[in-house]
């Protein structure tokens, strides 16, 4: 009964013989399979029965009962038994680990490094003192690796003193009279114990002996030493240690801070202002006399109103520190502005400049220029226009702008002129854009309509000499065009 259970199992995933040919095929097999299998032959007079046993072999099951038998600040002992086999001896065995700060399941380093298949018992090594810690096990064979075995409970390993001091030591800023010591913290993964924390030491450069102080918050970051007797700017060797209950671990490598910068006592001198349009000043000033004693200048403010504005809320721009001069712009046109201009480092702001003042010029006219007109011969457009006149409240002309550009060129070019008329030598090849636009102290005035120039080589290649005048303006383009042609023919 047994072997003819054997063969009904394993009729489901059987193809049995058509012919005489004698073969038994079973796909997609599975350990399940294994078993003896009877092959029977009945004829009317008598039967013949012949019987084989299958073995299926695979990958081993997933160990049983890992546990950890022994703990310390670094290692593990860790036990388990084994699993099924698959028919395939189980020729070696690894520990995987798990803790809160890992990501997944990490290869554990053993002892002995490798483990063979009849040991079920190792001991894990280079383990983080005061962490939890999972263990699993998988097992090997010629097959492949088998699946992993349950987790083992979750155990803490022992406290130790810390060994791994604080990276990054710098500092440097602050207010005057302060030293600003600052750290990257220690992960928790290596305080290694309850009641962690840091040492601070520091000295001025040059002397012997260290000042101490306990900063007991593992994530604080910095520290800050505050004394009048600090002079500003001035060199400290700074080192950071940690600390734990089980004791006082390394110290980090030394480090050279700067205590903070002294603000800087004296104004600039020379200040200055000039209006450069209708919406734009320029500021100037020398530069104060800085000695490195006081620290690094790192520029000047500048802070500007109107009489419009109280002084006290007044709009601030910044120059870096090796500039002398800026440019305000976004005013409002013909109107008196107030400047003045102070000193800034780390430690803060110096004392203000006395106050200049300048007031923006009255805006451009608002008429653009009329009647554009232009004519052409050979390469050379001669240009004219209507004069624009300004009123009262705007800036006096002063000249004019040619902005022109061909149809496929993003970038203009420009022609300025003191009088309403321009001449211009273009390529004949090329569409032309062109306007004018007025002159004046308070910047350019509105920009009259848009003219296009089109290409002339079609009509010299028709017969237009280089004596023959022609005379276009926007509104006559198309007329002109036609009359040309018509005198060609």
């Amino acid at each position: 009964r047994k072997h003819w259970a054997a063969w009904e199992v394993c009729l489901m995933n059987v193809v049995c013989p058509q012919s005489a040919s004698g073969d038994l095929m079973i796909r997609n097999i599975q350990l399940k399979h294994s078993g003896k299998y009877v092959c029977m032959v009945k004829t009317e007079v008598d039967s013949v029965a012949s019987a084989a046993e299958l073995i299926v072999r695979g990958s081993p099951g997933p160990p049983e009962h890992v546990k950890v038998d022994e703990i310390t600040d670094t290692t593990a002992q860790i036990s388990w038994q084994e699993g099924t086999d698959n028919h395939s001896p189980v020729t070696t065995y690894s520990i995987q680990a798990r803790t809160p700060f890992s990501v997944g399941w990490q290869r554990a380093t053993t002892v002995p490094d490798v483990i063979d298949g009849k040991t079920f018992t190792s001991t894990v090594v280079d383990l983080n003192p005061w962490v939890e810690y999972e263990f699993r096990v998988v097992a090997s064979n010629k097959i492949g690796g088998g699946e992993p075995s349950l987790p083992s409970e979750k155990v803490r390993t022992e406290e130790a003193v810390p060994e791994i001091p604080p990276s990054e030591v710098s500092g440097g800023g602050g207010s005057r009279s302060e030293l600003v010591i600052t750290w990257d913290p220690v992960p928790e993964e290596l305080q290694n114990g309850e009641g962690f924390g840091y040492v601070v030491a520091f000295r001025p450069s040059g002397t012997s002996t260290w000042i101490q102080t306990v900063v007991t918050s593992p994530d604080t970051p910095r520290y800050v030493f505050r004394n009048e007797s600090i002079l500003p700017f001035s060199p400290y060797e700074v080192k950071v240690g940690v600390y734990n209950n089980k004791g006082e671990g390394p110290f980090s490598a030394v480090a050279t801070v700067f205590s903070a910068e002294e603000e800087p006592s004296t104004a600039p001198s020379g200040v200055s202002a000039t209006s450069l349009s209708s919406s734009a000043i320029q500021v100037s000033w020398t530069a104060i006399p800085w000695k490195m004693s006081n620290g690094r200048l790192l520029g000047y403010e500048v802070r500007y109103w109107n009489n419009d504005q109280k002084e006290e809320s007044s709009n601030r721009v910044k120059a870096a520190g090796n500039e002398t001069s800026i440019k305000i712009t976004g005013l409002r046109s013909n109107l008196a502005y107030y400047t003045a201009v102070r000193a800034y480092n780390s430690a803060g702001a110096g004392p203000f400049s006395a106050t200049v003042n300048a007031t923006t010029k009255k805006p451009p006219p608002s008429q653009p220029p009329g009647n554009v007109v232009w004519n052409v011969t050979d390469s050379r457009v001669i240009l004219s226009w209507e004069e624009v006149r300004a009123m009262d409240n705007e800036s006096e002309v002063t000249g004019y702008k040619v902005l022109y550009r061909t149809s496929g060129q993003g970038r203009q070019e420009v022609l300025t002129t003191a009088s309403t008329t321009a001449e211009l030598w273009l390529r004949l090849q090329d569409d032309y854009f062109i306007e004018v636009r007025a002159t004046t102290e308070g910047g350019d005035g509105s920009s009259s309509q848009q003219i296009l120039i089109p290409r002339l080589a079609s009509m010299d290649a028709r017969g237009s000499g280089p004596s023959v005048l022609s005379i276009f303006s926007v509104s006559s383009f198309l007329a002109t065009i036609f009359s040309l042609t018509l005198n060609s023919m």
